[in-house]
C-alpha cells in the first residue's frame, strides 16, 4: 500500500512558492537583533499553541494561554484545569521538537509517536487506536468523516512517513508538510490528539528542512481564524467514508488552501520584524555581520542570563562540555566573550562589552 498523492502544482500555487522563497532568502541573509529574535520566537510558541488548542476547543484566551505558560503567581500555578493542562502539554511539544531539532537527528515514525505522547500528557507512547473513531459535527450530530480502519492505520503510517523521507529532497518542502498534514489527519491514527500532532510534525517538517524563518512564525492562527475554510479545504472529497473517495481524491484544493497560508504567514513576519526592528542603529548590522552561526545563536542565551557557563552553552549548541568549553575560549581569545569566573570548574562567561549593545 504505497501512497501516491494526486494533485497539480496551478498558477496560484507556484505564486505563492515565489513568494515564500522570496521570504526565505531575505530572512536568510538578514541578521537580526538577538532580543527581537527572542521576543518574536517567544510570541510565536504562544500563538502556535492558543491556536492549534483553541482548534480543539481550548476555552482559553491567547492572554489566558500566555499566564498559564509564563506566570510566576505559584497558586496560578498550582491550578491545572484541562484547558491549562492542555496548553502546557502543546507547549512542552513545541520545547522538545525544537530540542530535536538542534539534535539533527532524522524524521522518523518514532518521533511523531513521542510528540503525541507528550501532546497527550503521557509518558509511554499512546498505541494507535484499536476502533473505529468517526468525526461527527458537534452542531447537529451529522457524521462527517469515517476514517481508515484501524488495520490499515500502521500500514498507512508507515507509507506516509517513507514517502516524506523519500520526497523531501525532490519536492519543495511546503509541499511536502501540506501533503503531509493533509494525510496525517486523514489517517487519523489516534483516537485523540491527530489534529495537533499533523499541525506540529507540519511545523516540524518546514523548519527541519530550511523554512523555519527562525522559529518566528507558525501557521495554526491562519487555520483557526476561519475554521470553515480549514476543514472545507481538508474535506477532498464529498463522500465520508475514507474508502468511497478520499483515498483517491485531488489534493490540488488543500494545497492551494495550505501554501497560501504559509506564504500569508511569511509575509506577515516579514512585515512585524521590519516594524519592530531597530532599523535606524547603522552599528548593529555590521557586528552581526561579522559573527558565525553558532555565535549568533548563543546570543540568544545572553538575552536570558547574564553569565553561561560550558555545560549551558554546550546544551544549547547541541556540543559536548568538553567542545563547548574549547569554543567558548577561542571566543574570549578573538574577544567576543569574556571570562567572568576564572574558577576551573565554575568558570563563566559574559559578552564582551563591545557585543552587550546587541542584546540591550
Amino acid at each position: 500500500m504505497n501512497w501516491t498523492p494526486k494533485y497539480t502544482i496551478t498558477k496560484e500555487i507556484l505564486k505563492d512558492l515565489t513568494k515564500i522563497e522570496t521570504v526565505k532568502n531575505s530572512f536568510d541573509d538578514q541578521p537580526l537583533s538577538p532580543v527581537l529574535l527572542s521576543s518574536l520566537h517567544k510570541t510565536a510558541k504562544i500563538s502556535q499553541t492558543h491556536y492549534s488548542t483553541q482548534i480543539e476547543g481550548n476555552r482559553l484566551t491567547l492572554k489566558q494561554v500566555e499566564n498559564a505558560l509564563y506566570t510566576s503567581n505559584k497558586s496560578a500555578k498550582n491550578y491545572q484545569g484541562h484547558d491549562e493542562k492542555e496548553v502546557k502539554s502543546y507547549y512542552e511539544a513545541i520545547n522538545y521538537m525544537e530540542k530535536y531539532l538542534d539534535s539533527h537527528s532524522p524524521f522518523s515514525l518514532s518521533f511523531i509517536q513521542k510528540i503525541h505522547s507528550i501532546i497527550e500528557g503521557s509518558k509511554k507512547n499512546i498505541p494507535y487506536r484499536d476502533a473505529q473513531n468517526a468525526i461527527y459535527d458537534s452542531s447537529d450530530g451529522a457524521l462527517v468523516y469515517l476514517p481508515p480502519e484501524t488495520k490499515d492505520v500502521p500500514i498507512m503510517m508507515d507509507d506516509l512517513v517513507k514517502w516524506v523521507q523519500d520526497n523531501i529532497n525532490t519536492l519543495p518542502t511546503p509541499i511536502v508538510a501540506g501533503l503531509f498534514h493533509y494525510q496525517f489527519v486523514t489517517i487519523h491514527p489516534y483516537f485523540d490528539g491527530n489534529g495537533r500532532t499533523a499541525r506540529l510534525i507540519t511545523s516540524y517538517i518546514m523548519r527541519k528542512f530550511g523554512y523555519g524563518l527562525k522559529g518566528i512564525y507558525s501557521l495554526e492562527e491562519y487555520y483557526a481564524k476561519n475554521l470553515g475554510d480549514y476543514y472545507k479545504a481538508l474535506a477532498t472529497h464529498p463522500h465520508h467514508n475514507y474508502y468511497f473517495g478520499r483515498n483517491e481524491a485531488d489534493l490540488t484544493s488543500w494545497l492551494e488552501y495550505f501554501i497560501r497560508g504559509v506564504a500569508n504567514a511569511f509575509t506577515n513576519i516579514e512585515i512585524k520584524a521590519k516594524e519592530k526592528d531597530i532599523t535606524g542603529k547603522a552599528d548593529i548590522s555590521p557586528i552581526l555581520r561579522k559573527l558565525d552561526i553558532k555565535q549568533r545563536k548563543i546570543l540568544e542565551l545572553f538575552t536570558e542570563f547574564e553569565e553561561i557557563t560550558s555545560i549551558q552553552a554546550g546544551e544549547y549548541l547541541n556540543l559536548s562540555s568538553q567542545s563547548a568549553r574549547l569554543i567558548l575560549n577561542k571566543w574570549v581569545q578573538e574577544g567576543f566573550l569574556s571570562i567572568v569566573n576564572k574558577a576551573r570548574k565554575n568558570r563563566t562567561y559574559s559578552l564582551a562589552k563591545e557585543y552587550e549593545k546587541l542584546i540591550l
